[in-house]
């Protein structure tokens, strides 16, 4: 199946900027061409940009996601090189959950004393 610009942004959560953005950068491939000129997305396009927006999310840099991207499109020769980069992404995300749990901690800290004196100033 073949999606148009607009589907495959609203498919993708992906502003069509953002999707013309990517292609500028390369890190999509330029998705081919209808009949018409206009950019036709596939299932396989769309899987790709969702997992550039998982890499996104988790805070890897534009520029790794570039390397990352590149290494892709020159096929399975790279695929020690994109591992390594996955597992130094993987370490960083781990990082900052670990950083996040005690920031989680703070609050619920928090939280609970402002319940005690909730609960003690209604007694």
């Amino acid at each position: 199946m073949t999606y148009a610009i607009a589907q495959a942004a609203e498919r993708s959560g992906l502003s069509i900027d953002t999707l013309r953005y990517y292609e500028r950068i390369g890190l999509v491939e330029p998705p081919a061409r209808d009949s018409g000129g206009r950019r036709s997305y596939t299932d396989e396009d769309l899987s790709w940009l969702e997992f550039l927006t998982k890499l996104r999310t988790t805070g890897m840099p534009i520029r790794m996601m570039r390397e990352y991207a590149q290494l892709r499109m020159r096929g399975a020769g790279t695929n020690s090189r994109r591992r390594q980069i996955l597992i130094d992404h993987r370490k960083d995300v781990l990082n900052r959950i670990a950083e996040l749990q005690t920031c989680l901690e703070a609050l619920n800290y928090k939280i609970n004393l402002y319940d005690d004196m909730v609960q003690e100033a209604s007694a």
